[in-house]
């Protein structure tokens, strides 16, 4: 079985989802893009995750925002509104009965191509716009056991030739770094950033603990993750010392705990870095009492709503 923080508890209810590609809806097995498709053609597309629970879809402005902050970075025009996006992921949810326990993923390419070419100018459609409802609850036997990492050789990127910020399709490079992990026993990669700090993982946030201070990168060379967001704002609501900072692996490998963060598992303890062990290896109290506030603040969101 794979393990890592996306590990999920398998659901039959899958099989029988219905996806919306253009505000169509089509079985699982149906459901199909063009070859042509820019995303496929040339990774030109963005995409968002959302979560669905008892009703909400968590945190579903700041999604928004940078899913159109990503648009405007990449030059795509959005002919719609996030109001607009909104219902047609609710329309999709509404159609699966889907109330809770739910993964969201919604993808958005520059269009279909006239030619297989870089050039947007040979798009010759609207947007295509793909949302994928899943029943995906994360195991807790996987965040009880924690994952290890390993350091991949291969730098999160420059801003200036692809910027890391971006919620992208081209994640060649980060497939790249995890299959390195993956090749060296780990369950998934730790990045450094062109200087040789601390960065992020392949597919998530990274922070350690330091004698009770919470450290995460800056930034600038990370993806700048709505759960990560979350985790440094209940820690300043909390009273809990949380930095943002450069750091290095003589940092890592001396930290009394490590964590990642994701849209899908929340909190995932780190055990391991590099064969090494992690403070005592186990999901340390900070970083339960940080997966506490943080499930909290989702509760709050709830009642808000």
């Amino acid at each position: 079985m794979v393990h890592g923080t996306h590990n999920a508890i398998e659901d039959s209810r899958n099989n029988d989802i219905l996806i919306s590609i253009n505000d169509q809806l089509f079985p699982r097995n149906d459901a199909k893009i063009s070859v042509f498709d820019s995303g496929y053609l040339v990774g030109d597309g963005i995409w968002e995750a959302l979560r669905l629970h008892h009703g909400v879809l968590v945190f579903l402005d700041d999604h928004l925002n940078r899913l159109w902050t990503s648009a405007a970075s990449v030059g795509m025009h959005l002919p719609f509104s996030k109001e607009e996006l909104t219902a047609k992921v609710m329309q999709t949810l509404n159609a699966n009965k889907m109330t809770d326990g739910v993964h969201v993923r919604i993808m958005v390419t520059r269009g279909i191509k006239k030619t297989p070419s870089q050039d947007p100018r040979l798009t010759i459609s609207g947007p295509n716009v793909v949302i994928i409802p899943e029943y995906k609850t994360a195991s807790k036997d996987s965040k009880e056991k924690g994952i290890t990492l390993f350091t991949s050789t291969i730098r999160r990127g420059s801003p200036d030739y692809l910027d890391p910020r971006l919620n992208c399709h081209s994640k060649l490079h980060e497939v790249q770094a995890l299959i390195q992990a993956i090749q060296a026993g780990a369950d998934e990669a730790l990045m450094l950033d062109i200087h040789g700090f601390v960065s992020t993982c392949n597919a998530t946030n990274f922070f350690i603990v330091n004698k009770g201070e919470v450290w995460t990168s800056t930034s600038k060379y990370c993806m700048n993750g709505i759960t990560r967001a979350k985790v440094i704002e209940v820690c300043k609501a909390n009273n809990i010392r949380c930095f943002e900072k450069d750091f290095s692996l003589f940092d890592v490998y001396g930290a009394d705990e490590a964590f990642v963060t994701g849209t899908f598992g929340g909190l995932t303890p780190v055990t391991k870095i590099d064969g090494r062990q992690i403070g005592e290896g186990n999901y340390g109290n900070v970083t339960r009492n940080l997966n506490r506030l943080y499930e909290a603040l989702i509760e709050k969101t709830l009642n808000n709503d």
